[in-house]
């Protein structure tokens, strides 16, 4: 009997703590992730906000050096850097008659026949993979910001369903005390109501985590505490994979990228030819006159195809590994896509099973409360059903916010930017 006893004041401690611990800000525990809704914020405007502070956001600007470089080199006159040589001559060192040569050359590399082109065509697929990469990019932050929200939007009605029946709890377990006080109820459901109510305290002390948690996701994507008021989309008229899908075009801009970087390896051939421009100004002695010469000279390679043949080699390889990759991505983008219509079909009945069993767990639950209070059932029955009709009516609110978060995922899949 003293175990009993002490039991029933350790719970009685438990219960007055944390309702003290609760009341600090109505949380249960004292850690707190902060949002709140701005109505001028629109689910474009996060994706771009969410954008411009995005880690894969610095490549953008490295793409476009870098096709900017290949556009510069493209516009070159010449194949490569010119170079200017010098050579002098005398013989004081033997016989000292004061002959003397003096002679410079400047050497400039041409372009082979369609080089040029070639290069400019590189520079070209390099800015339109840079354009298709950042749409590329913007697509995936949709898609985290899309996940990020719903989640949030998700544990959210959790906690709040699970404060509800934690309300419930307490207002039935303070009914209870009184009954009991009066005699009306045996003690023992008190201490039955005590206990489920710490296990309803307990349901919302995790719902509480998770909903921050879920806050917390969102603040570390988005670099921000506020979120849109409403953020629902209409479902996508696309029933396949466009052929304007971010992530195609991404990757169809590398293909055509590598197919002009195979091009250009070819037009370079075995090398490049070379003009050279030399003037000569020498004299055989002191006494002589100075004779000043000029001279043009040309370099033209051949038989370089051995010494070519590895770099065509190594080009052909990564535009045929860009190829594998791209057949790769279709066939996720399709799997995605038919996950996405799959788990809409499936939302939609499961809401309106939902839905039905929710009306039907309201009225059981009216039914089943008014006959504890005329004592036809005992409070464990009462606590049974209440516990099925809460899942119920929580099970109808979560499938409401999947079946948003479902389209918004199709949306997604058939690369849909908001």
């Amino acid at each position: 009997m003293s175990n009993f006893r002490q039991i029933k004041w350790s719970i009685t401690l438990l219960l007055l703590t944390t309702s003290i611990t609760f009341a600090h800000e109505g949380a249960v525990v004292d850690h707190h992730d902060l949002v709140q809704i701005n109505k001028t914020l629109t689910l474009s405007r996060v994706i771009d906000l969410t954008l411009e502070k995005f880690p894969d956001h610095l490549l953008s600007s490295a793409l476009e050096q870098e096709a900017n470089a290949l556009q510069q080199r493209g516009n070159s006159w010449l194949a490569g850097a010119p170079s200017i040589s010098m050579r002098y001559q005398d013989d004081l060192p033997g016989d000292n008659l004061g002959l003397r040569e003096i002679e410079s050359e400047l050497e400039l590399p041409l372009w082979n026949w369609g080089q040029r082109s070639a290069g400019q065509a590189v520079a070209e697929q390099a800015h339109n993979a840079a354009e298709k990469q950042i749409s590329a990019i913007k697509l995936k932050v949709a898609g985290l910001v899309r996940t990020a929200l719903w989640n949030m939007k998700l544990e959210s009605i959790r906690y709040e369903q699970a404060r509800s029946i934690f309300d419930i709890s307490n207002k039935l377990r303070n009914k209870i005390k009184r009954r009991v006080e009066l005699g009306d109820l045996p003690r023992s459901d008190l201490l039955l109501a005590e206990s489920d109510h710490l296990q309803k305290l307990a349901l919302l002390t995790q719902a509480e985590a998770e909903m921050m948690h879920a806050r917390k996701n969102y603040i570390s994507l988005t670099q921000m505490t506020d979120i849109p008021a409403d953020y629902k989309e209409q479902q996508s008229s696309l029933i396949e994979i466009p052929e304007g899908h971010p992530k195609l075009s991404a990757i169809n801009a590398v293909v055509q990228r590598k197919q002009a970087e195979l091009k250009w390896i070819k037009s370079t051939g075995s090398g490049q030819s070379r003009v050279i421009l030399a003037g000569k100004s020498e004299r055989a002695d002191r006494k002589g006159d100075d004779i000043e010469s000029m001279s043009v000279k040309i370099s033209i390679p051949f038989g370089g195809s051995a010494h070519l043949a590895p770099k065509i080699a190594a080009s052909y390889l990564k535009l045929t590994e860009a190829l594998a990759q791209r057949a790769h991505l279709f066939r996720e983008l399709e799997k995605q896509l038919h996950e996405s219509k799959h788990a809409l079909e499936i939302t939609r009945t499961e809401l309106k099973i939902a839905n039905e069993l929710k009306q039907i767990a309201i009225a059981h639950l009216k039914m089943t409360q008014l006959s504890f209070s005329a004592g036809e059932i005992n409070l464990l029955d009462l606590l049974k059903i209440q516990a099925r009709s809460n899942n119920a009516m929580r099970h109808a609110k979560e499938r409401e916010v999947m079946l948003q978060k479902n389209i918004a995922l199709y949306n997604q899949a058939v690369g849909v930017i908001p």
